[in-house]
């Protein structure tokens, strides 16, 4: 599949999601993938509600980032702030995933920025996932790394500044580091030196209903 063909797939499963579910909304953390979703997604409603759920240890970048692109593009943002209960390999996991509950009530279904590529976890999902009445909806699954960077260049997408230290995938500033070697996978600075190394936070593994 070409790279122009995943971005028209992308935008014909949003179109459709967004008929088929009024009551949805788009998951944004900010990062790369967050934010070529956002500007798919604005292509199609540009006053769709934006959900963000962060914690108090993110990055000062990012939530400067997400003030900053708030305001440019004029979204209709909610944050979510939880408090992390401890590091390492327990940094960004159940807080994180009882406040997406807690943000998510109110709608039937939601957009997502996960990608196949990013880890094995992400291999088999699916572009519409519906679990206990919810339905999420993943519009990039095809994209690779290369074709969210190219997407981003292309249009003219602002990037998290972090970037431009290393940083490949970011979460929060307690479990998040550059890359080290060419031959790491894009999530190895997730959980660096835990268990939990390329892993999840677990709004992607868990019913979130």
């Amino acid at each position: 599949m070409t790279f122009l063909q995943k971005v028209e797939d992308a935008k014909k499963l949003l179109t459709w999601a967004i008929a088929e579910y009024p009551k949805i909304c788009v998951g944004c953390s900010f990062g790369k993938d967050s934010m070529v979703t956002l500007h798919l997604v604005m292509s199609v409603k540009k006053d769709i509600p934006v959900i963000s759920i962060l914690a108090e240890t993110e990055f000062k970048e990012t939530y400067e980032f997400a003030e900053k692109m708030k305001k440019e593009w004029n979204i209709n943002l909610t944050t979510h702030l939880f408090k992390q209960v401890g590091k390492g390999e327990n940094c960004c996991g159940k807080p994180k995933v009882e406040m997406t509950k807690e943000a998510l009530k109110p709608y039937d279904a939601w957009i997502s920025g996960v990608r196949k590529t990013e880890g094995i976890t992400r291999a088999d999902f699916e572009p519409v996932e519906t679990k206990n009445g919810l339905t999420k909806i993943n519009p990039i699954l095809e994209f690779t790394e290369l074709d969210i960077w190219r997407y981003t260049a292309l249009n003219g997408i602002p990037v998290n500044p972090k970037y431009k230290e290393g940083y490949r995938s970011l979460g929060c500033a307690q479990c998040s580091f550059p890359e080290e070697s060419e031959s790491e996978s894009e999530r190895a600075g997730r959980w660096k030196g835990t268990a939990k190394v390329c892993g999840e936070c677990g709004i992607h593994t868990q019913p979130l209903r």
